[in-house]
């Protein structure tokens, strides 16, 4: 396995549509990695269910903040919609970290594994742990993808988000 560069995830990104609805490639590009963007925030409402087999699971309910260019996020959790849609080959796979000026900021982002075949608009968790909340523009930069090649093409992911948000 190994973490793909720059220029690999630029030429994946233009030659077979690795990530799409990106507001600025040159910016965006990481060394090591694609900053994602924040495109909606939710309030959670209500408590969710999981279990082994997601036969009994079940999401919490919530709903929009609106917000034009600017959103307050008081201390507390959040869901996240991304602007950018990913869409992983079979032998790519890719794992979100927060960027590093959020975490100076207090917030943090959760995050799971996007397995190869997934193809989405991804959803993250925002957790805001300043207690004197943080502000967040419209299409800031959130969160940054490390892509990961597989040592061989797997089966690919075809859970319930597969094609989410899209």
């Amino acid at each position: 396995m190994a973490v793909l560069a720059a220029e690999e995830i630029r030429r994946l990104i233009l030659e077979e549509g690795l990530i799409r609805d990106y507001i600025d490639i040159e910016t965006q590009i990481q060394p090591n990695g694609f900053d994602c963007t924040l495109r909606s925030v939710y309030r959670l409402r209500g408590c969710g269910r999981v279990d082994f087999d997601n036969s009994r699971r079940e999401l919490p309910e919530f709903e929009e903040i609106e917000f034009r260019d600017w959103v307050y996020l008081p201390k507390g959790v959040y869901r996240a919609r991304l602007n950018e849609v990913v869409k992983l080959g079979k032998d790519i796979m890719a794992i979100a970290r927060p960027r590093s000026t959020l975490v100076r900021c207090g917030a943090n982002v959760l995050t799971a594994v996007w397995d190869a075949g997934y193809e989405g608009r991804s959803e993250v968790g925002i957790v805001v742990h300043n207690e004197y909340g943080i502000w967040l523009s419209r299409n800031a930069r959130i969160v940054q993808l490390v892509f990961m090649r597989l040592s061989s093409p797997t089966k690919g992911y075809e859970g319930v988000y597969k094609g989410e948000n899209i």
